[in-house]
């Protein structure tokens, strides 16, 4: 989709920077895909990263348009002593091909700042993430650092978690997944929960297998879930459940981006 995004100047710089903007032109006069959006706000989110950071990369993407963005600024110069702690194999991988040093939370069990993207933000900046599969290893590295940017289009803006009518995931173990679906399912039953496991392939027959060898149960709301912190406490409580995609209270700053430009929401 095509959209015309008005001269904000809160976004001329990234655009510039993100190749999609000359110096002599505004965003008004630019039509501007969804990708292009995402790009813009991800090179806005890479303005917070200085040199000697510890980074958490994000999976996604619009995660991806900011990791490249890092090893760009690698490459020319702008930025040095810089070591990333990847929130999956995909992004180690990308991350290795662009020469971004890597460690993990062993070797540095604090993060400066951590960027990524997410499937739904609500009004008070909680979170869904993990529609990509990468929920558990971005819990990890995301809670862990002092800063958490992330970055969304204005599609992923919800009244509630779980208004997008989209999946919440949760990673669970493989024994016996079909119970805890079912008191997955049951835990939500007055929200109109359905919980479902998440399949690949050509017939969808064929269970998605996370990084960390789990299987992930996606739980579609019909209805607000509640106080989110009692959701959390209930769902990590059932045997079988490793983690669950509701980040809460963990993101510092969010950019937007949207048919109006960026829009920064702080903490």
């Amino acid at each position: 989709m095509a959209i015309p995004c008005p001269n904000f100047i809160a976004s001329e710089k990234a655009a510039m920077e993100a190749g999609l903007l000359l110096p002599s032109s505004s965003l008004s006069q630019v039509i501007l895909t969804q990708d292009d959006l995402k790009k813009i706000a991800a090179y806005k989110a890479v303005e917070y990263v200085e040199s000697g950071m510890v980074l958490g990369l994000g999976t996604g993407s619009t995660a991806k348009h900011a990791v490249d963005r890092i090893g760009e600024l690698l490459r020319q110069g702008k930025l040095k002593d810089i070591v990333g702690i990847p929130t999956s194999t995909k992004t180690h991988e990308q991350a290795l091909s662009l020469g971004i040093p890597l460690s993990d939370l062993d070797s540095h069990p604090v993060v400066d700042l951590a960027i990524d993207g997410a499937d739904e933000v609500d009004p008070y900046l909680n979170l869904v993430k993990g529609r990509g599969g990468s929920l558990l290893r971005e819990k990890m590295v995301e809670g862990a650092c002092k800063k958490f940017v992330v970055i969304v289009d204005e599609s992923k803006l919800v009244n509630y978690i779980g208004g997008s009518g989209l999946a919440m995931p949760v990673e669970v173990i493989q024994f016996c997944w079909k119970f805890t679906a079912s008191r997955l399912q049951k835990l939500f039953e007055e929200s109109g929960c359905v919980a479902k496991l998440r399949t690949l392939g050509e017939k969808g027959d064929e269970p998605y297998v996370t990084d960390n060898g789990n299987f992930i149960i996606d739980l579609y709301f019909k209805q607000s879930i509640g106080d989110l912190k009692a959701a959390s406490d209930s769902i990590l409580q059932i045997a079988g459940v490793v983690e669950h995609g509701m980040f809460i209270d963990m993101a510092t700053t969010v950019i937007v981006a949207g048919e109006l430009g960026l829009t920064v929401k702080d903490k």
